[in-house]
């Protein structure tokens, strides 16, 4: 917890130095440099507080209340208007440092004989809520723990030390800037306007999304490195294992298995640590009654742990594998256990897994783990993942991905052995669907939270009319027309498009349609998609979306590179590319 606290306060350092945080600098530096000399220390306390507060407790608020992140920017923007047009009306601006002098004893402002640290500290929180969209991967990253598990002082230390180390990096630029700034104070009135009207400007342009193009703009012509110094430390091995722990994983279970290469005669089976119980899930489907397993009462049993979530291709490509395994060791003494650990919100819905655990013909005991206290436990990483666990209850063998299909027969088939247990004569290997390859695309997000290479720019939450879909550069992807974007999807409105060029054989879409049945059409290289290239779920061109799932759209007998065009009837929801 400690280097994930270091690294925050590094990276909130970083963050403060990049182009993200242009947009806030007028305000900082023209705020810092009037009233009190205790001005800036109060606009650092703000800033940092209630950049704490926006990423962690409103996150809450927000979910509880389904609302839009976009709100926390709105209200940065209200509060930017209402200080800067108080700042363009000295009487006003007089008025109310006295009213708030008043109103928090001790804070007082410059005009009632104060420092301004009050004053000063408003200005910070509104500043605060502003800053929240630079804070990048790191903040993303808090953002999806404290929304998806209880609440800890260790998350709450974590985004703390982002906003404090942002926070002092700006405080030494106001400091730098009131040095620069002070002979013209002197003019009193006239430069407090000018400030005001510094603030109104950008809250302005933010409301136009402006700050957001320029953004964008600086991200296409700088190196990485300058728009965001903090990417390598991000990435580092160091960092991914302090988030790992901040969701609560546990590596000892959850380290990448050596053995991924089908062949060799016998697996090399280790003896890895006692598995884990399954904790804190939810509903129970195909156990008798529907009543909840335990690794105790299958003691004597080899047991298959799979990890999976049904909108998930890799998932759904090793599904004939471990039913073809179900139906071939259950008598002989292994359980397959599905451990259901949603990835989007709609994937928590009892009734959408039981759906999907009757379309695919499971038949093994699955159950959903909603708040991942199983995943947590295992360590795990991905899906899909799968852990064997021999009689004695210890994990043996894990494996993260699809593939090494034969290997994992022969480890049920060590492990059976090793339990007394006849496993029959050497079956052929389970068939199923393989991954297509080469496959260059990387899967694609449509919500703002992980939305990357859009031909629009960066992408954030709101309801925004993108005019004519841009065609975009390989591997990217481009909004047109009308859309309604939240954290994890976005709505279709009015005129709904979405361009596409990818290079892989199939194309799969998380969609839904919540209430009715919607209509989207595919356009494959200019023209309708033929037959021959559809996807199972797309009939004369057009795919009708019903329930929240993962929809083939593209079917090609061999990789390429393609121009994918989709346009939506209004209502339809989309999560997520993925490609095989």
């Amino acid at each position: 917890m400690a280097l994930l606290i270091l690294f925050g306060f590094i990276a909130g350092i970083g963050t403060a130095l990049s182009p993200c945080v242009l947009p806030v600098l007028p305000i900082a530096l023209s705020a810092g440099a009037t009233g009190g000399r205790r001005r800036p220390a109060g606009i650092v306390v703000g800033l940092a507080l209630s950049f704490t507060f926006a990423t962690v407790a409103l996150v809450y608020l927000l979910d509880a209340l389904g609302l839009s992140d976009g709100l926390l920017r709105t209200l940065a923007i209200v509060a930017l208007l209402v200080f800067g047009v108080t700042l363009l009306m000295p009487p006003l601006a007089a008025r109310a440092e006295v009213a708030l002098s008043r109103a928090v004893p001790g804070l007082g402002g410059p005009r009632t004989g104060g420092d301004g640290f009050g004053s000063g500290l408003l200005i910070g929180a509104s500043l605060g809520l502003v800053y929240a969209p630079c804070a990048g991967p790191v903040l993303a990253g808090v953002i999806t723990v404290s929304a998806s598990q209880p609440f800890t002082a260790g998350r709450l230390a974590v985004a703390l030390a982002y906003g404090v180390g942002s926070a002092l990096a700006l405080y030494v630029l106001m400091l730098g800037g009131r040095r620069l700034i002070a002979p013209l104070s002197r003019r009193g009135n006239a430069f407090g306007m000018a400030m005001g009207a510094v603030m109104v400007i950008v809250a302005l342009a933010m409301l136009g999304d402006y700050d957001l193009r320029f953004q964008s703009a600086i991200a296409k012509d700088l190196p990485s490195v300058l728009v965001n110094p903090t990417e390598p430390l991000e990435n580092s091995s160091a960092a991914q294992r302090a988030l790992s722990d901040l969701r609560g994983g546990t590596r000892g279970v959850g380290a990448p298995s050596s053995s991924t290469a089908d062949g060799g005669a016998t697996p090399v089976l280790t003896d890895i640590g006692v598995a884990p119980e399954f904790a804190g899930n939810q509903r129970w489907f195909n156990t008798p009654g529907n009543k909840p397993l335990t690794l105790k009462g299958l003691r004597g049993r080899v047991v298959l742990v799979d990890f999976w979530t049904y909108s998930c291709i890799n998932c759904l490509r090793t599904l004939p594998y471990l039913k073809a395994w179900d139906r071939r060791y259950r008598a002989a003494g292994l359980t397959v256990v599905g451990v259901h650990a949603p990835e989007f919100p709609f994937e928590k819905d009892a009734g959408n897994v039981a759906e999907a655990i009757d379309r695919e013909g499971i038949r093994y005991p699955v159950v959903q783990d909603n708040e991942l206290a199983t995943w947590n436990a295992y360590g795990n990483q991905g899906w899909p993942s799968e852990f064997f666990i021999d009689a004695s209850g210890h994990v043996r063998f894990h494996h993260y991905g699809e593939g090494a299909y034969a290997e994992k027969e022969r480890v049920i088939r060590a492990l059976l052995a090793e339990a007394g247990r006849s496993a029959g004569s050497a079956p052929p290997v389970a068939t199923g669907i393989t991954r297509a390859a080469p496959v260059t695309t990387a899967e694609s997000y449509l919500g703002a939270l992980r939305a990357d290479r859009f031909a629009n720019g960066r992408i954030a939450t709101g309801t925004k009319d993108y005019g004519a879909a841009p065609a975009p550069p390989l591997d990217h992807l481009a909004y047109g027309g009308a859309w309604s974007i939240g954290d994890e999807a976005a709505t279709a409105s009015g005129g709904a498009v979405l361009r596409l060029n990818f290079t892989a054989g199939r194309v799969y879409l998380v969609l839904g349609s919540p209430g009715l049945r919607r209509q989207v059409s595919v356009t494959l290289d200019g023209r309708p998609i033929a037959a021959s290239d559809a996807g199972d779920d797309v009939h004369d061109g057009r795919l009708t979306v019903g329930g929240q799932r993962l929809y083939r759209l593209v079917e090609l007998p061999h990789v390429g590179t393609h121009q994918l065009l989709l346009r939506f009837e209004p209502g339809v929801k989309g999560y997520a590319f993925t490609f095989g």
